[in-house]
């Protein structure tokens, strides 16, 4: 018999609907939910998160959710670090713990107990490569991936200033590319036993719940939110700044384009996001694919399947 702890994870790609069905499963399993979300974590930062409100969460506690300010920094290794503090709660009081969000580097750096103290000892080239961002650009920075490790460059947006950046900053600290040294990590073993859920739905259903979200978003006041942010002193330099939904809404309150075509990206882009979620899951090993078609969207279907999974553990 296995002596590891069980850890459940639920994730997918953004707007996929991981939150109502998370509630369900942590109601059948009596479990406890720590968000896997770079965005959700910070406070003032509600719609444009699409974070969990207290009303939904229907009692069921939730860790990593509105704790830190957006001037705080919130990386892999301070998940790592929180994720692993609210684990040690959630076994003590004998519940399971359920991973949910889309964020599948985090997911992987907790299931695969990935160390990253070494990196975390060299900040004079993070904050270098941080400055290079600022005054060259990130379409440099990001061609330059392109040539020493063209795997991540890939996967990476040009706009994601901090994975960027991390990939630069170990490429030049250990000589070989980040996305070797993730296809590495991979090949460990768990260090849970767990189940690893992956919920999917048609693409073209996907993109139009996505474009649907986006147009709720707005009608409950991203914009206010946005300016709400500016007033309070933060700007698109701040890495909670870059999330999507925040930065275009900037750019458009700072007079760089329209509403219509912030909007027009946010889309776009989350769209873009999506995509490459659904490519991060399928290089992941031990994944249980739900794709809500084959269970006609029967969310009482899909839980007995889940519990079915995780009652072999």
């Amino acid at each position: 018999m296995s002596q590891k702890n069980k850890m459940i994870i639920l994730t997918g790609p953004t707007a996929v609907g991981k939150t109502a069905l998370s509630i369900a499963l942590a109601k059948e399993i009596k479990g406890e939910i720590i968000s896997a979300d770079s965005m959700q974590i910070y406070r003032y930062m509600d719609i444009g998160s699409a974070k969990i409100s207290k009303e939904e969460m229907q009692g069921i506690p939730h860790y990593l959710v509105d704790v830190l300010m957006p001037e705080e920094e919130f990386n892999v290794c301070r998940f790592k670090e929180m994720a692993k503090e609210a684990l040690h709660v959630i076994y003590d009081r004998g519940h399971i713990p359920i991973i949910v969000g889309g964020t599948g580097f985090y997911i992987q750096a907790l299931l695969y107990d990935i160390d990253f103290s070494k990196e975390e000892e060299h900040l004079p080239v993070r904050t270098r490569l941080e400055r290079e961002a600022r005054e060259k650009g990130m379409e440099i920075l990001h061609a330059q991936l392109c040539k020493i490790d063209p795997v991540s460059a890939r996967e990476i947006h040009p706009n994601n200033v901090k994975r960027v950046i991390r990939a630069l900053e170990f490429y030049e600290l250990n000589g070989y590319p980040i996305s070797e040294h993730n296809r590495r990590e991979r090949e460990k073993d768990a260090a849970y036993d767990s189940c690893y859920f992956v919920l999917n739905d048609d693409r073209k259903l996907l993109y139009q719940r996505i474009d649907e979200r986006v147009d709720n978003m707005l009608a409950q006041g991203l914009v206010k939110e946005v300016q709400t942010l500016k007033d309070m002193g933060y700007n698109t330099d701040m890495v909670s700044m870059q999330g999507l939904g925040y930065k275009e809404i900037f750019s458009c309150l700072n007079g760089e384009c329209s509403l219509e075509d912030a909007v027009y990206k946010i889309k776009r882009d989350t769209r873009h996001f999506a995509k490459r979620q659904l490519t991060w899951f399928r290089r992941e090993r031990n994944v249980i694919w739900i794709d809500k078609p084959s269970f006609g969207y029967d969310n009482r279907k899909i839980l007995d399947f889940m519990v079915s999974k995780i009652n072999t553990l």
